[in-house]
């Protein structure tokens, strides 16, 4: 294993703001990454305004928060830079009817996943920038570290680049959703794309709230209080993250016991073994050739059946009526939460 030692990153001071800040900016879509995206680029001067159904609640909260807002078909002809925000699994309908007819030599059509181009899904004129601004955060989280200072990394790419100076608007764009207070490193679509959905699958996502569960299960069934289960196989997983975040894997091994640290090495390996790095490798190998892709496609098109299967048998696992009930007597808790969905 092997570390590329010509590992660009990309600060503030290496960016040329003024590539973005002289353009029209369209952001379609207000959910996690819309909401912290486009407050981010007007608190930072971005001529911006926001691509929704007039009618829509999103445009509500939109508007709520004192931005302009016009209807896609308008904002992209209104727009130099057109990012599209909106969930994987409807961009390509909305890219088709709603945003392609509009589009102009020259224009730069921005995304922060790569799915839809990486698979194939949305193909842009030739005439036409594509590039991809990726922060690898949540954008609630995107935008609470800019509120306070700070800025969640981001991936820049580029994909098309008729006008020359696509790479340089990508920068800016990144810069100026404050990306680039944490650095921003160039990538490509494909490798974005990929890793991310990986990642997403059998680490970050999948992997995490499966070994939790299986953890809070393991520890109830041996007849073990919930609450126990819960602060022990939940709770401190973020104490743990953290500790990981800020030093890696080692200052979190410098902080915790010496008992906790060799039952880190004795165990961990137990429980990822062989067969997880097999399935590991197995869904990879799923994300590469497109099968993934296409069978999340299919449920959507269907109307979400399994998600929504899925979405039912979790929201009644123990662990979420536990978790609820403790995070609501306890101070941490409440608080200011990154997540408001009254807002965004």
């Amino acid at each position: 294993m092997t570390t590329d030692t010509q590992l660009k990153i990309y600060y503030d001071k290496d960016i040329d703001t003024s590539k973005l800040l002289d353009k029209k900016v369209a952001v379609v879509g207000y959910g996690s990454q819309g909401y912290g995206q486009t407050l981010n680029l007007r608190d930072s001067g971005v001529n911006v305004k926001s691509a929704l159904r007039p009618d829509g609640k999103s445009a509500q909260k939109a508007k709520a928060e004192g931005l302009d807002v016009l209807p896609i078909e308008e904002a992209v002809q209104w727009a130099d830079v057109v990012q599209i925000l909106i969930p994987d699994e409807i961009q390509a309908e909305v890219y088709e009817k709603q945003i392609k007819p509009y589009l102009r030599a020259g224009q730069y059509l921005c995304f922060s996943h790569g799915f839809n181009i990486h698979f194939g899904k949305i193909v842009a004129p030739d005439d036409v920038n594509v590039i991809m601004v990726a922060p690898k955060g949540p954008g609630h989280t995107v935008r609470s570290q800019y509120q306070e200072g700070k800025g969640v990394p981001c991936l820049v790419a580029v994909q098309q680049n008729p006008s020359g100076d696509a790479k340089e608007v990508a920068l800016a764009y990144a810069a100026l959703i404050g990306g680039a207070r944490a650095g921003v490193i160039e990538t490509s679509f494909r490798e974005e794309t990929e890793t991310d959905l990986f990642g997403e699958q059998a680490v970050l996502c999948g992997g995490l709230t499966s070994l939790i569960q299986a953890g809070f299960e393991t520890l109830v069934n041996a007849g073990y209080s919930p609450y126990m289960a819960y602060f022990e196989c939940c709770h401190e997983v973020k104490l743990i993250v953290d500790l990981i975040f800020q030093g890696g894997i080692a200052d979190m091994r410098y902080s915790i016991s010496n008992t906790a640290e060799f039952g880190d090495f004795t165990s961990g390996p137990k429980v990822i073994g062989p067969e997880a790095r097999e399935a590991m490798k197995g869904i990879l190998k799923r994300i590469q050739d497109g099968s993934f892709a296409d069978e999340f496609m299919a449920d959507c098109k269907a109307g979400y059946p399994r998600m929504n299967e899925y979405r039912k048998e979790a929201q009644a696992h123990l662990i979420e009526k536990v978790g609820g009930e403790l995070r609501s007597r306890m101070s941490w808790g409440g608080g200011n939460k990154i997540v408001d969905r009254t807002r965004n």
